[in-house]
């Protein structure tokens, strides 16, 4: 008989395993949140302020009977501060743009003329202006950035007996060139940004008319470094999942 209940027992629980088996209910599958990444948008309307220093190197060459005489160069350094307005667009990562600048200068240097040491040439650079296309790779809100288009300056010219400074003969121009740059933008906000830019100048030559009469072929060239912010009209901060 014990044998016959122990083995009756074991039958009923094998019946049973299964059945409980079937009666728990499958583990319900569970999918991942997508991951949310944050994409900084550098498109729309933006303008800014900047500040800076710049350099220009002047080279000029008198005008004598019989052809040309060097007066020698100097570098006109001195502060910069201005505007720019512009818009950029973006496609995935590159970032297009047009932008148009205009800066007060007070970029100023003399030296000795070599070819008449009683005078001493100077020369002025006292506004500018860019009118660029900008072209730029975005590692969300940091972008780097190349521009190239014109340049216009305008330049004050005098020569003055060495040693007095009182001026003899004067003129001024508007002269128009090419610009290039490069720079490196950081968005610290949705719509503001913080940028390190450096353009240079090309101006060539170009004869320059004294009130006196004395004519020079005047090269210059010009380096440029400005810290700029910006405010851009423009959508926020989007979601990339």
């Amino acid at each position: 008989m014990k044998k016959l209940f122990l083995g009756t027992v074991a039958l009923i629980a094998l019946g049973a395993a299964p059945a409980m088996a079937a009666d728990l209910a499958a583990r319900p599958y569970t999918k991942a949140p997508p991951i949310i990444v944050a994409v900084y948008n550098w498109s729309g309307f933006y303008v800014g302020a900047n500040a800076g220093w710049g350099t220009s190197r002047k080279s000029w060459d008198l005008y004598v009977p019989g052809g040309l005489v060097s007066e020698g160069s100097h570098d006109a350094s001195g502060a910069t501060a201005g505007g720019q307005i512009g818009y950029n667009w973006q496609v995935a990562s590159w970032v297009f743009g047009v932008e148009a600048q205009g800066n007060w200068a007070d970029f100023k240097g003399s030296n000795v003329s070599l070819a008449a040491p009683a005078f001493t040439n100077q020369s002025k650079i006292e506004a500018f202006g860019l009118f660029t296309a900008r072209i730029g790779y975005a590692w969300d809100n940091a972008l780097l950035y190349a521009k190239g288009g014109a340049a216009v300056v305008s330049d004050k010219y005098s020569f003055y007996p060495t040693g007095i400074g009182a001026t003899f003969a004067d003129a001024s121009e508007t002269r128009w060139g090419a610009a290039v740059g490069a720079g490196f933008e950081y968005g610290f906000t949705p719509n503001w940004s913080f940028a390190v830019e450096y353009d240079h100048l090309f101006l060539d030559k170009k004869d320059v008319t004294f009130s006196n009469g004395s004519a020079d072929r005047i090269k210059q060239d010009a380096d440029i470094v400005t810290a700029r912010i910006n405010y851009r009209w423009g959508g926020p901060v989007v979601a990339k999942y």
